[in-house]
């Protein structure tokens, strides 16, 4: 249960009005819109430009602070359009949490559209991560949980693995990629791949089909920092499977060509392990389960397929 909801506190049009008036009165009178979807936060459409988020987990706030924090510190050097933070709204009576307002990305996310203009889209997913793959400083937010090396995520690996399996009938195993002896040995041979030597650079940290924006058949967008760390460029890199079409991971890394075979390897592996959470949250929406996303069962398992069937060379 998210904090709003144990609070008995309803996200609605007019909460969000009046936490506008209140603290923002010059933005108050914009049009207000829900955003469908979102995990750590609940987002509205303000007017045409940006958007209000509102926090529904406990971490969220802490998120929000970081993107804050960073991103206008990164959005000025990133090839594409990224959210940037306009307004900060302070906890009240009304709302007892941090919330922001951020500039709009225009576009789909990918979980409710697909990428038509393959080449375009490597492309450009590579010119956005040799840009945001720079060596952080000091102060830059480090692993949490996530953004070690594979080898510490085997046991939920595993979990993850097993509870896919579950939710897979005998006759779908071939249509959801659950070919787990391959799954497995994509994994393993992250978990045998030699660590990151290079300096801490900037990592997204979440890139699937739901935090980035298409337009015009081709990635126009990344959203939702929250995740936002200092380490493995690997964590990212493994978009080349989980975001882009199938056949299109080569040519992703020779544009971002600075991927060394271990990195690609171990972002392989972290495909796989992002796939398969992926496919769990659809099974989870399916069946009508808090949290889950029935577009993400499709994206996972095309995912999965694209990580099992290329190595990306």
């Amino acid at each position: 249960m998210s904090d709003s909801a144990a609070a008995g506190i309803e996200i609605t049009a007019d909460l969000v009005r009046d936490l506008l008036r209140e603290q923002h009165p010059d933005l108050a009178e914009l049009p207000v819109r829900e955003v469908a979807g979102g995990w750590d936060n609940q987002q509205w459409r303000l007017g045409d430009e940006l958007a209000v988020r509102l926090p529904r987990t406990e971490r969220a706030p802490e998120l929000q602070r970081k993107e804050c924090r960073w991103l206008p510190h990164l959005a000025p050097r990133l090839p594409i359009p990224v959210p940037r933070p306009v307004r900060v709204g302070k906890p009240s009576v009304r709302f007892p949490k941090r919330w922001t307002v951020m500039t709009w990305v225009p576009g789909e996310p990918l979980d409710r559209t697909s990428i038509s203009r393959a080449d375009h889209a490597a492309d450009t997913l590579a010119d956005f991560l040799r840009a945001l793959h720079v060596a952080a400083p000091a102060e830059a937010p480090g692993v949490v949980d996530r953004g070690a090396h594979p080898g510490a995520y085997t046991e939920g690996f595993d979990r993850l693995i097993r509870s896919v399996a579950l939710g897979v009938r005998a006759d779908e195993v071939r249509a959801d990629g659950m070919r787990a002896d391959e799954v497995r040995a994509v994994w393993d041979d992250a978990v045998a791949a030699p660590a990151w030597e290079g300096p801490p650079v900037w990592v997204h940290g979440d890139l699937h089909p739901a935090n980035v924006v298409v337009s015009g058949g081709t990635l126009s967008g990344v959203i939702d920092f929250g995740d936002l760390f200092a380490g493995d460029p690997a964590w990212d890199l493994a978009a080349a499977w989980v975001v882009l079409p199938e056949g299109a991971a080569a040519r992703f890394f020779d544009a971002y060509a600075h991927a060394d075979g271990a990195t690609i390897r171990r972002a392989r592996g972290l495909a796989a392990l992002k796939s398969l959470f992926l496919m769990l949250m659809g099974h989870n929406g399916e069946r009508g389960l808090p949290g889950g996303k029935r577009a993400w069962g499709p994206a996972g398992r095309a995912a999965l397929g694209r990580a099992l069937s290329d190595g990306g060379r």
